[in-house]
């Protein structure tokens, strides 16, 4: 269902998993996307050229460690989070119909165990 509504923005679910964070907070490095999102430098590296190319975001390498690279919005990707956060907050009242705060929290703990069950084994 989200794949379709984004899919016409020219975004990809995962994709707009870094636009979530970055119209949450904007100037985040790639080292801080890597550790939110749980994903490997390599992927969110190719996202973020992804992103760049369509004009959403802009790279800079932080002048203090020229290893780091932060993203920022650009003029485009701002106006698309205008678009796009209504169509996420429909998403998530969808999915989370019928389910209380309690167990919406209950369900992150459990998460986090099964992950941390899977970090631990490998």
């Amino acid at each position: 269902m989200i794949k379709s509504k984004l899919e016409p923005f020219n975004l990809a679910p995962e994709q707009n998993l870094i636009m979530m964070l970055l119209w949450e907070k904007d100037g985040l490095s790639q080292n801080q996307l890597v550790e939110k999102l749980d994903k490997d430098k390599t992927n969110i590296a190719r996202m973020a050229s992804s992103l760049e190319k369509k004009g959403f975001i802009k790279r800079s390498s932080c002048p203090n460690d020229r290893r780091s690279v932060k993203l920022f919005l650009t003029e485009c990707g701002k106006k698309l989070g205008k678009e796009i956060l209504p169509i996420t907050e429909e998403f998530n009242e969808i999915v989370c119909e019928g389910i209380s705060e309690e167990e919406l929290l209950q369900l992150e703990r459990l998460l986090n165990k099964m992950k941390e069950n899977v970090q631990t084994s490998f």
